[in-house]
């Protein structure tokens, strides 16, 4: 059963303390009960914040292993900041994190969000199936000197959405290094059930879907009519455009982009969600299965870019 705040009031009073957040943690990674970590026998002893495994006696905790290891700041910190993230229609900002936080540092703040975007996408979550659209998209300004699919600074992000009658059902997305057939395909395969019916515009990258019943509308020389033969794919591209501009006012470098269209993708799919507090669980939820990531992993090869806490401003 699923059992999550329905607003700030039953948050507040449900999460009051660190071994409230604790309790529901551990319901979350061990909804039948402990289960060892190591040799998964369910007998244990209780050592103050520990588990002590009674056959092997490995100690596990409710964070080892999870997104929330070695922390040094309190749980009820970090449920705050689920709580604050999933409650932001549009996406939050580390500077917004910050300050409703009270925390003393910008950078904190930037990796909390960092490691929660990880915790955005569901560990074996189900490829799309039925009529998929699938098309790719540039995030990026105006590029000179390139042609078609071409692109030298512009990040290339392929988009696969269902067809839910004339709605649009769930998407995944992905930077691409190019619009290849080996990279057109091996998304499609990533993201699409094999027997599913795949429809793509007349571009030779989509040549060789052989698993799949591939439907193709050509444009005829006329890239405008993409929208239309298409207009799942492009409405979320559109979408896309429009969160990164006014959530992030565009400053989101290309080294981070992929949490980015994590978080967006997350957002969206569950857009219907009855309650923000489903939000929440679901990502609490997957955060005690996401590996923990520490600073310098988040951040390794990356040049500061506009959005980065080191990036002079």
């Amino acid at each position: 059963m699923e059992d999550y705040p329905r607003n700030l009031a039953e948050f507040e009073q449900r999460f009051s303390s660190e071994q409230a957040c604790r309790e529901y943690l551990f319901d979350l990674r061990w909804p039948e009960g402990f289960r060892c970590p190591r040799c998964q026998h369910d007998a244990y002893w209780p050592k103050g914040k520990l588990f002590e495994c009674r056959p092997c006696g490995h100690q596990a905790s409710v964070t080892a292993g999870t997104l929330f290891q070695d922390t040094r700041k309190p749980l009820r910190d970090w449920f705050r900041a689920i709580w604050y993230v999933t409650r932001q229609k549009n996406g939050a900002s580390a500077l917004g994190l910050q300050r409703i936080l009270g925390l003393g540092s910008y950078l904190t703040a930037w990796t909390w969000l960092h490691k929660l975007r990880r915790a955005m996408v569901r560990p074996g979550r189900e490829r799309l199936r039925g009529e998929v659209e699938v098309d790719e998209g540039y995030l990026g300004g105006l590029e000179e000197g390139v042609h078609g699919r071409e692109t030298f600074k512009k990040a290339l992000v392929a988009v696969a959405a269902e067809k839910d009658g004339r709605r649009i059902g769930r998407f995944r997305m992905q930077r691409i290094p190019d619009a290849s057939a080996a990279s057109l395909r091996a998304f499609v395969q990533a993201h699409v059930t094999p027997g599913s019916t795949v429809h793509t515009d007349g571009w030779e990258g989509y040549r060789g879907l052989e698993s799949y019943t591939h439907q193709v509308s050509k444009l005829r020389g006329q890239p405008k009519l993409a929208s239309e033969l298409l207009p799942r794919v492009h409405r979320v591209i559109s979408l896309l455009k429009r969160w990164m501009l006014g959530t992030h006012q565009g400053a989101v470098s290309p080294a981070h982009l992929d949490s980015y269209l994590d978080e967006f993708t997350f957002r969206f799919n569950r857009r219907a969600s009855r309650y923000r507090g489903k939000l929440f669980y679901r990502l609490l939820q997957q955060a005690v299965v996401t590996a923990p990531a520490p600073y310098h992993q988040l951040n390794q090869h990356i040049r500061p870019g506009p959005e980065h806490p080191h990036h002079k401003r």
